[in-house]
């Protein structure tokens, strides 16, 4: 059920924005719908997710309704405001959100498109299961205006599927790649690495399984251990070993040599794409700090600067929105140094990289040093860019450390 909820301001009742927000029409607008459904919870997982028999008074069968009514407040609340603009990226995230029939997800999608508009082009990504999608799946989907289908392959190795507890069959990512094409959807593979028991041949193996399903995009993140999920006690219990930061360099350096071979380019830290056109619109929206309504339980917003977040149980949210409330728990405005920071930690990520302008002052020469390091490309340093090295992208927390300290 994910970690605590962070500290901040009470949300108001209504959700109203504050009058002088100082919103940019500019600005890029997103929707997040956030589906808090899973069979099983894996042992690394530490998203806001719920089985059937921990809903406690929710219904995943009133999910969609639910939350159309959370998308018909953020449309009030977005008018009042003068900061009502179509969206340019919609992305499903859970949770699975296949987990729900794809009429449901459909709905849901119309709702938002009816409150807020889509821009033309726009990128609607789906995140799902292997074991849910088939061809009917992708072509509902595909008919509702998703584009986009983000399949959880995870592995292709069964013991390392089973270090993560995930229950899907390694079979069913073809069959699930296949069905979304066929439908004309672009498709991501989702991948982790750095599972207890997984060697270096067994990341190839998964590497080389995902290549051959010619997707658009991959993206390739190391196994971080949360607080309180089922892998942190197991560790701490000694009964499986702590990923291997060395092995996991390793592996990491592995996928991109191997992506770029097959003809990916990186653009963020644990993303590759065929093509700029490829890559994931709706991440990089976050990154760059865009704006965004995220609907459903748990789910974060940002607007103008400020952030809030929703109660986490589906009970609760649901309860809110039925009282005709805001589901929001809690607010805050970062700070300008807290704001500058999250910039560099976000935009550094990027291949593009951050501007060394946007570096506090006192910090620039220590541009040099990381260069020298071999941390930061010394020639995109020259055009004014902090761009990270392979070396760099391994190292990048200390590179913000270093930018930001």
């Amino acid at each position: 059920m994910g970690g605590p909820l962070p500290l901040g301001d009470p949300a108001p009742s209504d959700g109203r924005l504050p009058s002088a927000l100082p919103i940019d029409a500019a600005t890029p607008f997103s929707a997040y719908l956030h589906v808090p459904f899973c069979r099983v919870r894996c042992g690394y997982c530490d998203f806001n997710t719920y089985t059937s028999g921990e809903l406690r008074g929710a219904r995943q069968d009133e999910y969609a309704d639910t939350l159309s009514a959370e998308i018909s407040l953020a449309h009030r609340v977005l008018s009042e405001a003068g900061a009502l603009r179509p969206m340019d990226t919609v992305f499903f995230g859970g949770g699975t959100p296949t987990l729900l029939p794809p009429g449901d997800l459909a709905r849901m999608l119309g709702a938002a498109v009816d409150a807020f508009g889509m821009t033309e082009g726009a990128e609607v990504t789906v995140e799902a299961n292997p074991d849910t999608v088939t061809p009917e799946v992708a072509r509902t989907l595909a008919d509702a205006g998703v584009t986009r289908l983000s399949v959880g392959m995870q592995s292709a190795v069964p013991h390392v599927l089973a270090a993560l507890d995930r229950t899907h069959q390694p079979e069913n990512v073809r069959t699930a790649v296949e069905a979304a094409k066929d439908a004309g959807l672009a498709v991501s593979v989702d991948l982790i690495y750095g599972a207890p028991g997984e060697t270096l041949g067994d990341w190839e193996a998964s590497l080389d399984a995902a290549l051959a399903l010619e997707s658009d995009h991959i993206s390739a993140y190391a196994l971080i251990i949360e607080d309180g999920t089922k892998l942190a006690r197991q560790i701490r219990r000694g009964e499986v070993p702590r990923p291997d930061d060395d092995l996991q360099a390793d592996m990491y350096e592995l996928a991109d040599q191997r992506l770029a071979a097959a003809g990916f380019d990186w653009y963020e830290l644990s993303n590759w794409a065929r093509s700029d056109e490829q890559r994931s619109r709706h991440n990089l929206a976050y990154w760059r700090g865009s704006d965004w309504w995220g609907f459903g339980p748990g789910a974060h917003s940002h607007v103008a600067g400020l952030r809030w977040w929703n109660v986490k149980h589906p009970a609760a949210y649901a309860q809110r929105l039925a009282a005709s409330e805001s589901p929001a728990a809690g607010t805050e405005r970062p700070d300008a140094k807290a704001h500058l920071l999250e910039r560099v930690l976000l935009e550094s990520r990027l291949a593009e990289g951050l501007a060394i302008a946007d570096i506090p002052e006192a910090n620039r020469d220590r541009v040099a040093g990381l260069i020298a390091d071999g941390l930061i490309d010394g020639a995109a340093a020259l055009r004014g860019r902090v761009r990270l090295t392979l070396r760099g992208r391994l190292l990048a927390d200390a590179v913000v450390r270093d930018l930001t300290g």
